[in-house]
């Protein structure tokens, strides 16, 4: 049976059907073949359970989210701020790239969204100062997938619904790791310009008058991220409705910048009704393939199977670990998560592992996903920018970033404490 749905799924993928529809046609052949009953009848009241679900409601509001900051111009400013503090670093704009990509992730909840705005406004940098052009489109590639750990992200709201998780402590999670993995990646471009200093192209040169004058730039995207966040560690709002919250700040931001057009926001409500429609498509579909292979045994025939290899909790982890790392190349992040995530859980959970910690760990392995071809959707997005060349490019400029997420990783499982720390400080003020 699980050899079965392996083929088939790969087989879908292999057509180049699309994510939610090879889901949904999953499933509808495991019933077929597996089921007495037509487990097909239950897609309506699975369809209006899942898309009922209040929790949900934030994603669209996220994605909406970014497309004001990036319409606006909110996204511009702040990396041309960003440009003029950190030209001193060995690999200069290519920090600012990260940092903007922190800063930005900090708003908008989707790490393509991340990818996408900071490669639309960064691009432009690379042949003008002479930097090596695949580690530069690697930071814009590796930078993007922030989007997804710091808070607030849209992955973690799915993750959070999944497995019945507190959104409020995966997103205290977060913020630590988040920060640190930023860092990691900064150092590791600052390793490489020390190595091969030809590749840091050629220093901004910047006065104090200069950078203290853009700092105002930097503002919108922390009211932003304080009105989200501060919202809900205060006590006034749900994560759904800190996200409203969000969109609203962004609104009054684009407003005082007078950027706040009736076309602007058309081509925003444009672009996240077709973000949502595909998100919502591939959750779909992804909770009706969780009903069939629950339905036909499958879950629990994944159970007896990793529980009869007889592994340590650490081995344990490790075969997860492996499993997502090789399932990430070839399946898009959300859909694996929604497909996966409701099996695997609850085996580390019954192992040992804390929820909100093997959430985090989830989260990275998306990120690394993200980056490993030949399904790594931001090597697809920061080419698609490029418009030229080929994405050996971004691939092999994003392969030093695999061995840093790979490196946070272990500092996850050796120091727990780094994603558990903020949410119990905030159990236990």
């Amino acid at each position: 049976m699980l050899l079965i749905t392996l083929l088939v799924l790969i087989g879908l993928l292999a057509l180049a059907i699309p994510v939610a529809a090879a889901l949904g046609v999953l499933g509808l052949t495991l019933s077929a073949i597996y089921s007495k009953l037509p487990l097909s009848l239950a897609m309506g009241e699975i369809a209006w359970g899942t898309s009922n679900n209040f929790l949900l409601v934030a994603i669209p509001f996220f994605v909406l989210l970014g497309e004001i900051l990036l319409r606006s111009g909110m996204a511009e400013r702040m990396y041309n701020a960003l440009v003029l503090w950190v030209p001193w670093l060995p690999g200069g704009l290519m920090h600012s790239n990260i940092a903007a990509c922190a800063m930005f992730a900090a708003t908008s909840g989707s790490s393509v969204a991340t990818a996408a705005t900071i490669g639309t406004v960064a691009l432009g940098e690379v042949e003008k100062r002479g930097y090596s052009e695949r580690l530069f489109l690697g930071t814009i590639a590796a930078g993007g997938t922030l989007g997804i750990l710091i808070p607030p992200s849209i992955n973690m709201i799915v993750y959070g619904v999944l497995t019945d998780t507190s959104i409020p402590k995966l997103y205290l999670a977060g913020f630590l790791p988040g920060v640190i993995l930023a860092s990691l990646f900064s150092l590791t471009v600052i390793a490489i310009c020390l190595l091969r200093p030809g590749m840091g192209g050629t220093p901004t040169i910047t006065s104090w008058s200069q950078r203290f004058a853009a700092l105002p730039d930097l503002l919108p995207p922390l009211i932003v991220f304080l009105a989200v966040l501060g919202s809900i560690y205060a006590g006034w709002a749900t994560a759904t409705e800190s996200a409203a919250l969000g969109v609203i700040a962004a609104v009054a931001i684009a407003a005082w910048h007078r950027r706040l057009t009736v076309r602007m926001l058309l081509v925003a409500f444009e672009g996240t009704m077709r973000t949502t429609a595909m998100i919502m498509a591939i959750l779909l579909a992804a909770y009706f393939l969780n009903f069939v292979i629950t339905s036909i045994g499958l879950t629990g025939q994944v159970n007896r199977f990793i529980t009869s290899l007889g592994l340590s909790k650490l081995e344990l982890l490790l075969v997860v670990v492996g499993f997502y790392f090789v399932l990430g190349m070839f399946m898009e992040t959300l859909s694996m998560m929604v497909a996966t995530v409701p099996i695997i859980a609850p085996i580390l959970f019954k192992a040992g592992y804390d929820q909100v910690w093997f959430g985090i760990i989830v989260i990275i392995l998306m990120e690394l996903a993200m980056i490993t071809p030949p399904v790594g959707i931001n090597l697809y997005v920061v080419q698609g920018l490029r418009k030229r060349g080929r994405i050996d490019d971004v691939i092999i400029g994003a392969a030093p970033f695999v061995i840093t997420m790979m490196l946070m990783i272990v500092v996850l499982v050796v120091w727990p404490d780094v994603a558990l720390w903020l949410p119990g400080l905030a159990a236990n003020p």
